[in-house]
């Protein structure tokens, strides 16, 4: 059964069809809605956000027409929103990309200054990401986190197609120009390398 036959069921009265859409959604939301909380170190109330955006969801499911967004589309736009909301009343204003990068297992062969200089790596790129505007951090976490295309990324952050491909354009730029000196570092491709 698809998203708009749920929704449909839904809105003629059957209400167990919602915890069908939950089912589908609920990993993928709290796993956006913890990168966006981490850094500000309000992961331990993504659960609540997560419920809360569902919740708010259902109170608005008679308004959603799918020919505008696709459902989870929708969804996303509420769990960020709510998101932002809970950020201002914390008064914390940066969005934070999650920070737990997966650090490669070293084989059994791996020298630990190869282990450390992979480790370092890892650092720099997390205090990259994090150093980017909220915008681009979101649309970032959109893209390669979530897998989301350009369109889903402009209905979820409220901007055009053209400037999601900026914001990520800029944010892949500053990234890159901060990291340079580890991306050009040829000890590192060697380590690297040396992996392989």
């Amino acid at each position: 059964m698809t998203d708009s036959q749920l929704i449909r069921d839904i809105k003629e009265g059957n209400l167990e069809c919602y915890a069908e859409l939950i089912r589908r959604y609920e990993t993928k939301i709290l796993s956006f809605v913890t990168h966006l909380l981490r850094q500000a170190h309000l992961e331990h109330i993504a659960e609540d956000i997560c419920q809360e955006t569902f919740y708010k969801a259902y109170k608005s499911i008679h308004s959603f027409r799918d020919v505008e967004a696709s459902f989870s589309t929708w969804l996303y736009t509420i769990a960020r929103n709510s998101v932002l909301s809970e950020l201002r009343k914390s008064r914390h204003s940066d969005v934070y990309l999650d920070d737990t990068l997966q650090v490669p297992v070293a084989s059994a062969k791996a020298l630990p200054e190869q282990v450390l200089l992979r480790n370092e790596r890892e650092l720099m790129v997390r205090q990259a990401i994090h150093s980017l505007p909220e915008k681009q951090r979101s649309a970032l976490i959109l893209r390669e986190y979530e897998q989301m295309d350009y369109t889903e990324i402009a209905t979820i952050l409220d901007l055009t197609v053209s400037s999601v491909k900026s914001l990520l354009f800029r944010a892949r730029q500053s990234i890159r120009g901060q990291l340079e000196t580890y991306i050009l570092d040829p000890h590192l491709d060697e380590a690297e390398g040396m992996n392989r």
